[in-house]
Order: C-alpha cells, then structure tokens, then sequence
C-alpha cells in the first residue's frame, strides 16, 4: 500500500488490486466504527484506491496504515441485494458464444455468482461489481452503442454493472431489470454502494 497526504485532511491509499481495495475498505470500516479513525468523513473506494477525507494527521494515519495486515471480506459480510434480471440482452447470444455455452445457460452462470460492489462511478447509482471467474470475463464492445437503455445488465472486463439510466456505452449487454438503481427520494438513494453484495435472478422475460 502507497499512502499519499492530499491537501490538508485527506489521504489516498493506493493498492494493487480490486481485492485489495476490497479488503482495505473493509478493513477501513471496521476501525471506523470501532472508534480508531477519529473524525475521518467520508471513504471512498475506487478501482486502485481509497480516499479518504476528514483526517486530522494524514501523515500519521497514512504511516499506520502501510502497517495493517489486510485480509479480505468474509463471503457473508455486507448487506445481500438480490436483483430480477429477464436475460434478454441484445448481446446474450455473443457472450454465449465466448463462453462456449447455449445463451440459456448464462442467466445459471451469472447467476450463480455472489457479486460485491467495489466502487461506484461513471453515472449516479453505476456500481462496478466484482466476482465474475476469470474463464467470465469479457472484452468491450469494439464499437460503443450511444445509448443503452436503463435497467442494462452489463459485462466487461472484471465488472458487472447495470446501467442506472439511458446513456452511451461499450459493455456487454445480457439481460435487464426493473429494479431502480438510482432514486434522489430514497434513502439511500443509491441500491449498490460499497461493500454490497448483489445476486441476480432470472425472472421470465
């Protein structure tokens, strides 16, 4: 781990994977909420690292911190989101091909993956979820589409993801739900956030 003061009260940690952000963020709210990290705010993780804002003495935090011994989250830890997804994605016969399977058998493989949100970006409520098996992980489209409809459960790379509201994008699109990602009314407004864990079932389409 690489901690870095920024400004006066902030400090990002940089690591070397997802599973280290992972564990490090975990580990980051253990010890805030047993008292340890004093008037820290906000923690924020990304795909490498984690900010986080409100620290009294980055430098001495930051010295502590190269010190943890991190393990990662246990399977159970965090709150369970399940979400109904009808597997009828413009993409599902191509992801089918890569994965060498008939494209109604990979609503059985996603599904059978717990997912964790690792971090949260690119549009209000897009969490980046982790989990996927290597043998799953699939490349961006060479050409994005300008406009994927909200609902879109997407594959790239590592992630899964599902798109909070129309917009552009390059991912894999398998499936859809209903489900609101994204809801300013809500509390929290967010369904995914950090440290979540999301399974999706198939609903028929």
């Amino acid at each position: 781990m690489r901690p870095l003061v920024v400004g006066g009260e902030a400090l990002l940690v940089e690591v070397g994977s997802a599973a280290e952000v992972a564990a490090l963020h975990a580990e980051l709210l253990r010890r805030r909420a047993a008292g340890e990290l004093g008037a820290v705010r906000e923690i924020v993780p990304a795909a490498r690292t984690v900010l986080l804002d409100g620290v009294r003495d980055p430098a001495a935090l930051g010295a502590r911190i190269a010190r943890w011994e991190l393990r990662p989250p246990a399977e159970g830890d965090g709150p369970l989101v399940t979400v109904p997804v009808r597997y009828d994605g413009p993409d599902l016969a191509e992801v089918a091909r890569l994965w060498g399977v008939a494209p109604g058998e990979v609503a059985g493989l996603v599904g059978a993956v717990v997912f964790r949100v690792a971090f949260c970006g690119f549009a209000p409520g897009f969490g980046y979820l982790t989990g996927l098996p290597e043998r799953l992980r699939l490349p961006r489209r060479a050409t994005p589409r300008t406009a994927v409809p909200a609902g879109s459960l997407a594959l790239a790379g590592e992630y899964a993801g599902v798109y909070p509201r129309s917009s552009p994008g390059g991912w894999q699109l398998i499936g859809a739900t209903d489900a609101v990602l994204w809801d300013p009314a809500r509390e929290p407004a967010a369904l995914f956030a950090p440290g979540v864990r999301v399974r999706f079932a198939e609903v028929a389409a």
